[in-house]
């Protein structure tokens, strides 16, 4: 069976450091869904703004490597722990496939690009192809009994963050509150948690660069990347 591309979602991020780990963690997040071409017409989302949810099914453009491994270490389980790989949400997969549940906040037409779908709570690179969306049913998809292993025991992990005012007021006043939630999710893998070290997490064409101390995360600058070289939601 061969995969359609059926849209591309505008996020803002241009690197996978940083994203959240699940989507929903960060409700503040906004992307845009454009859809390709041949699918840029009003009929094929009619009824869609009926649903306050939609599930995204995409591509892990950018997690690609020959072959793949039955076993895997998750990040949060310190990248010493192997579970089955589908027992996990790890992106090298036989078939990179990676499922999204976000919100639908919005579907406008535009004269170009046709009809748009804004959505919040995105756990997308910039970019990333989707195969296909449906709408999110709470009668059958939520399952508030469900039991969640590993992930559920670190649902709640975040780190304290300490962002100067000085350096906060370099982003723009509607970006600041997720680029803070974004960092309290602790973007370093667990296994790759350095004292003193300098991270830098592209963010919505910033350079947000930190250190991590004693479990706080404390933001050292602020730097504007260049513009040709990212490309903001419109």
């Amino acid at each position: 069976m061969e995969l359609v591309v059926v849209a591309k979602i505008h996020t803002e991020f241009s690197d996978k450091f940083g994203i959240p780990r699940q989507s929903g963690l960060v409700p503040s997040l906004r992307g845009e869904i454009v859809f390709e071409p041949e699918f840029r017409s009003i009929d094929a989302v009619r009824g869609l703004e009926e649903f306050s949810h939609i599930w995204l099914l995409w591509e892990f453009s950018q997690a690609k490597r020959d072959g793949y491994a039955l076993t895997v270490t998750p990040p949060r389980l310190g990248g010493k722990v192997r579970k089955g790989v589908f027992a996990t949400r790890a992106p090298y997969r036989p078939n990179s496939i990676g499922l999204s549940s976000v919100k639908l906040e919005e579907i406008y037409l535009d004269e170009a690009r046709g009809p748009i779908l804004v959505v919040s709570g995105a756990d997308l690179l910039d970019g990333t192809p989707i195969y296909d969306i449906k709408p999110y049913l709470p009668y059958t998809d939520s399952h508030p009994e469900a039991q969640g292993s590993f992930a559920e025991e670190h649902k709640e992990d975040q780190i304290a963050v300490i962002f100067p005012e000085n350096l906060m007021e370099k982003l723009p006043e509607s970006l600041r509150n997720s680029a803070l939630e974004v960092l309290r999710q602790d973007p370093r893998a667990a296994y790759n948690k350095k004292p003193d070290y300098v991270y830098g997490m592209s963010f919505a064409g910033y350079d947000i660069r930190f250190t991590v101390q004693d479990n706080v995360l404390m933001v050292q600058d602020v730097l504007e990347i260049a513009k040709d070289s990212f490309q903001k939601i419109k």
